[in-house]
């Protein structure tokens, strides 16, 4: 079995070679990129499984190279590394595409917890041709397109996460806690509240514009996805 391909996009090389000598000790393959520029060369020539992305990088910003990456169309999870605590990066990090975000200094045990929940998650969903459908919403698993009405629906891998999530969860009521652990992981620490934007983000993209509104809340509990042909 292959091990999995970590690039490691950081320009402080006592931290980068820190992070590659502890990911090659957990049997992960590691590249390094030191600026924007040389990230998004490893990243167009290679196969990574998984990205960690440095936010203050020099000749590209690592905001501006998840941008592109996304754009492109590239899936593999990307966790943020900052030495920010601004509410503002960690925001538009998620918002352009990152799966999480790690603020510096960090213990190298939650960066590695992290890194399992990612590629666990992206493993599961590879491996599944799984189609999952509600009235006129479909997702398909293995493509990671959503469309509704035959129109395609763009989705960050966050709001992606949290669409498979309640799918497979038709009909039953899911608490905030339990969205925060099914689709940010056990090792969350931050606010609950995160789920409510994203349960609007989502409704902004599925369900406005349509007759039916497929995602619904139950007021003091937390959200579903109706499906009425059950």
């Amino acid at each position: 079995m292959m091990q999995p391909k970590i690039l490691i996009v950081e320009d402080e090389q006592k931290l980068s070679r820190v992070l590659q000598l502890e990911l090659e000790y957990e049997d992960y393959e590691t590249g390094i990129a030191t600026d924007g520029k040389e990230a998004l060369g490893k990243i167009e020539e290679e196969r990574w499984d998984l990205v960690l992305l440095d936010i203050m990088l020099p000749k590209l910003s690592g905001l501006e190279v998840l941008r592109k990456v996304r754009k492109s169309g590239e899936t593999m999870p990307i966790i943020l590394l900052t030495a920010r605590d601004e509410v503002h990066d960690k925001v538009s990090g998620l918002d352009i595409g990152a799966n999480d975000y790690i603020t510096k200094p960090f213990q190298i045990e939650e960066l590695l917890a992290r890194i399992r929940v990612h590629l666990r998650t992206t493993l599961s969903q590879n491996n599944s041709g799984e189609l999952l459908k509600v009235g006129d919403l479909t997702v398909n698993m293995g493509s990671r397109e959503v469309k509704r009405q035959g129109m395609s629906i763009d989705l960050t891998p966050r709001e992606f996460d949290l669409l498979v999530c309640l799918l497979k969860n038709k009909n039953i009521v899911l608490t905030r806690e339990q969205l925060i652990e099914q689709v940010w992981g056990f090792d969350y620490y931050g606010d609950t509240n995160v789920v409510d934007v994203y349960i609007r983000y989502l409704r902004q993209k599925i369900d406005k514009g349509y007759d039916e509104a497929y995602i619904q809340t139950v007021r003091g509990v937390g959200y579903t996805v109706k499906d009425r042909s059950k």
